[in-house]
């Protein structure tokens, strides 16, 4: 190769990664909207692939959108404890109750989802205004733990734990849990705390069904450094204090950056948002008459 052949590197960002940044989502989420053809830069419809440089004008629904730095972006991160029977989605169409709808309004942003949670999970979930907080966090790249309460309904035998943590093949690859710990039970149930990597959908109940045992119970109660704890009831959020989101930001990979206080609008209207929406109550089924 002479010394005139030189590769220049492509200028700008990736799109995606831009508006994730701007507040309007997770990186996926903003690469579903640019393939239906919802953003526009320099007013032609973008596709994948498609970077920006801060003198482009680009839009998401026809509305136009500031693009920041890195440096610009506010980096808060909240905790939810999310009860059964809520869904990791903005809208249903069906009209059931999402995990947004319990989240503080924010004016300009978007809460960003790291991660999801089934129907049927509950427990810890954190949502960030930082789409490269977020991306980073879930990437499978960044071996972030995420850890489980299961209570498992059957016989568990050491050769069951000993097969999941040396790895079963799963319908899309191999899985494995990196700790498994018992925790006792009554019965026929066993509770379990187990250690995963990924966040593949429904792992943790296909590792244990892959043994011919069904979990009953489950709750996700860390995610890396950040454990669920009494600050937050079922369906009931709290703001992670700068230190906790200092640890996130260094297991993501990312320098600190100050955690912004809250205005006295932002908070009268947090604060209002925190008691409008009330704790759920675990539902009962009725007494037998």
């Amino acid at each position: 190769m002479s010394q005139n052949d030189t590769t220049t590197p492509p200028a700008g960002e990736k799109l995606q990664k831009v508006l994730a940044r701007a507040g309007l989502g997770s990186r996926r989420e903003m690469e579903t909207a640019i393939s239906d053809g919802r953003v526009k830069v320099n007013g032609k419809v973008a596709k994948l692939g498609d970077r920006v440089e801060a003198r482009n004008n680009v839009s998401f629904d026809d509305r136009p959108v500031t693009l920041r730095s890195e440096e610009e972006v506010p980096r808060r991160v909240i905790m939810y404890n999310k009860p059964e029977g809520e869904l990791c989605t903005r809208k249903d169409p069906e009209g059931r109750r999402t995990v947004f709808d319990r989240l503080p309004r924010l004016k300009g942003e978007r809460w960003i989802a790291v991660g999801r949670l089934d129907i049927n999970t509950s427990g810890l979930l954190l949502f960030t205004t930082d789409g490269e907080l977020a991306n980073r966090l879930m990437h499978p790249s960044t071996q972030v733990e995420r850890e489980y309460a299961v209570r498992v309904m059957g016989e568990v035998k050491r050769e069951h734990i000993l097969a999941m943590a040396d790895g079963v093949m799963l319908d899309d690859g191999p899985a494995r849990f990196t700790d498994i710990q018992e925790f006792g039970g009554e019965g026929i149930n066993t509770w379990f705390h187990v250690v995963i990597l990924e966040g593949r959908n429904r792992e943790v109940r296909r590792l244990w069904e892959s043994q011919a045992l069904t979990v009953s119970r489950l709750k996700r109660v860390r995610y890396g450094n950040i454990f669920i704890d009494k600050r937050a009831k079922a369906g009931e959020w709290i703001e992670l204090t700068q230190g906790e989101v200092d640890d996130l930001s260094t297991l993501a990979g990312l320098e600190t950056r100050k955690v912004p206080v809250l205005t006295p609008d932002e908070k009268n209207r947090w604060n209002r948002d925190k008691h409008k929406r009330k704790p759920v109550q675990t539902m009962r089924k009725p007494k037998s008459r």
